[in-house]
């Protein structure tokens, strides 16, 4: 499968963030991003090697947008937030919005869509717009769904008995998982992967997951709809 370097984005530090579409086009997308959070590696990896292994494969169901890195300040000084010390994940225009965080870690911004890393991820959208979403992120295995996709979570569960939640336990305003599907009709999927701290190395995550993720990407669960 080729794929077609976007128009890329800038961060607050002027750093370019990197996107590409499958060069079939397509009326809506399937993303697949990670490094929303600087300090989760574990995600960025696992995708790296997802990316290397869709550029091989001859025929998908769907065509695919892939930002390897959203959160470039934030990978590059090992940070969870940007370099305006915001949370990108608080930070989409829901209706949950607050301006309020519970730990300095969760800043939703000054305002929603007020970090220029979520504003070029919005206008990907916009330009080419979702019908499903998975953001890898890294914290405790869990598969995490937001909007008409639990039957995902639970394909990918199958192959990584991995926990399933539509709900983590506390309120996440601002978050992709509460924007996309109500703004772009699109389910988000944000996967969980497990930390390096845990005495897994980066491979190790990725050989937990590759046929999870391997077989999913090739499902029915991330056709367009009809």
């Amino acid at each position: 499968m080729n794929f077609i370097e976007l128009k890329p984005g800038t961060s607050v530090e002027g750093d370019i963030i990197t996107a590409y579409r499958s060069e079939k086009k397509a009326s809506t997308y399937t993303y697949i991003m990670a490094g929303v959070h600087g300090d989760e590696v574990e995600g960025v990896y696992v995708l790296n090697k997802l990316y290397e292994w869709l550029q091989g494969i001859e025929e998908a169901p769907c065509s695919y947008i892939i930002i390897p890195i959203l959160n470039v300040d934030g990978y590059r000084a090992g940070t969870r937030v940007n370099s305006h010390g915001v949370d990108l994940n608080r930070n989409y225009p829901t209706k949950n919005w607050d301006p309020t965080a519970r730990e300095p870690k969760y800043h939703p911004g000054s305002a929603p869509l007020s970090e220029p890393e979520n504003q070029y991820l919005d206008k990907l959208f916009q330009k080419y717009p979702p019908h499903f979403i998975l953001t890898i992120h890294s914290w405790k295995p869990i598969v995490n769904y937001n909007g008409d996709c639990e039957e995902a979570a639970k394909f990918l569960s199958l192959y990584n008995k991995y926990e399933i939640a539509g709900d983590i336990g506390y309120p996440t305003p601002g978050s992709l998982g509460e924007y996309a599907p109500g703004h772009y009709n699109s389910p988000v999927i944000t996967f969980e992967c497990p930390v390096l701290k845990e005495g897994l190395s980066l491979n190790d995550i990725w050989e937990q997951n590759e046929e999870a993720f391997k077989q999913f990407l090739l499902s029915e669960h991330v056709k367009a709809p009809s």
